[in-house]
């Protein structure tokens, strides 16, 4: 099947009479019919309400399909699809690389929480490729990536970063938000563990908070023993909220990417500005990576304003119309933030001026034009 037509089947059954939707069960205890079936219930039949019921198998189900994954761990944030993988991989003594770009929340889970397990976290420039070996030491458990990075999108040689991490046994995870498992994979790239939000792009409504982690042999076997052990779980409410955003995954972010990209074509020729940083432009300087590696854009970029100080992309964030002003993106409405009191960096580059971070929804791309056209102006 095609991934469209994926996307409409996956996680759902198909024979005899059914609802279109997978039902949500709302279910602590599920009883037993006999004593013997307390502890050996039959494949696939729920044992207890943590472990999953309907929906959440189906969800499940179906981002492992599209993945090509074994299994998938649901978790009740992004971050927790993210720090779960350290849970399942980290012990005392061993060594952590990190992603420079990695998702702030992330990084400080690794150097406030992971630290004092007595694991040494280290940074590298993500842009290093293949040069990361010369980071990589014998006690070197996990590599922590981000592709395309946090707030300034770097793309990273994921396969250069596996191929340099299997000598030394140690295992990578990727934070896959942007391409939502649909314009990448990172696991065919040679990932361990495929991270990514839910609460974005699969979502899609910004009514949902989720996390998932797919993962293929060995390393899904201790995914889902570490996510039975921190007991995480989602409800079932939410996994149909899921469900119902993967439906329309692929014309949501078709709709997204034409946007960001006319958005960011005008926006490169407007003065104001210094720089657009997209990875689907041919002026990015990861593009080539971009382009082998993924099949279509998301509709989030950064832009970096010329000479603005702090104050004058807060008077341009207060003067958008259109444009909400608030954190996470992948939903319908279009998001703007500033981004430079997030960044927490060793290997930036500098820049000179604001950098101001562009979720773009699906709203009519002339509306949005002119609602940063007049933000722009005002903010003089």
């Amino acid at each position: 099947m095609k991934r469209d037509t994926q996307l409409m089947r996956a996680g759902r059954p198909h024979h005899g009479t059914r609802p279109v939707n997978v039902p949500v069960d709302r279910a602590s205890t599920i009883l037993a019919g006999t004593a013997r079936e307390l502890y050996n219930r039959p494949d696939g039949t729920p044992l207890y309400g943590r472990f999953g019921t309907e929906s959440q198998n189906a969800l499940r189900s179906a981002l492992c399909e599209m993945q090509r994954a074994d299994y998938c761990a649901l978790t009740p944030s992004g971050l927790s699809a993210m720090t779960l993988t350290a849970i399942a991989e980290v012990s005392a003594g061993g060594h952590v690389l990190a992603s420079d770009s990695l998702y702030g929340p992330t990084r400080m889970f690794l150097t406030d929480t992971v630290a004092r397990w007595g694991v040494e976290v280290e940074f590298y420039d993500p842009r290093a490729g293949a040069g990361i070996s010369t980071q990589i030491k014998a006690n070197t458990q996990l590599v922590l990536c981000e592709s395309p990075g946090s707030l300034t999108f770097e793309v990273q040689d994921i396969p250069a970063i596996s191929k340099a991490a299997a000598r030394t046994g140690a295992r990578i995870m990727v934070d896959d938000t942007w391409s939502a498992g649909l314009n990448a994979n990172m696991l065919d790239l040679g990932a361990d563990y495929a991270a990514q939000s839910l609460t974005k792009y699969v979502g899609g409504h910004s009514d949902v908070i989720m996390g998932a982690v797919l993962a293929q042999g060995e390393a899904a076997k201790r995914l889902k023993q570490a996510e039975w052990r921190m007991g995480l779980y989602v409800s079932p409410d939410d996994a149909f909220l899921a469900l119902r955003g993967l439906r329309t995954l692929e014309l949501r972010m078709e709709k997204s990417a034409r946007n960001s990209l006319e958005i960011a074509r005008r926006l490169a020729d407007h003065p104001a500005v210094a720089s657009i940083i997209h990875p689907a432009r041919d002026d990015h300087p990861d593009h080539a990576l971009y382009l082998r590696d993924f099949t279509a854009p998301a509709g989030v970029f950064s832009v970096e304003f010329a000479g603005w100080d702090i104050a004058r992309s807060e008077r341009f964030l207060d003067a958008l119309g259109i444009f909400g002003l608030g954190f996470s993106w992948g939903g319908f409405e279009s998001l703007a933030v500033h981004c430079d009191p997030q960044l927490r960096r060793h290997f930036r580059t500098a820049h000179d001026g604001a950098l101001i971070r562009l979720a773009i929804g699906l709203e009519n791309v002339e509306d949005l034009w002119n609602d940063l056209e007049q933000a722009i102006s005002a903010s003089a």
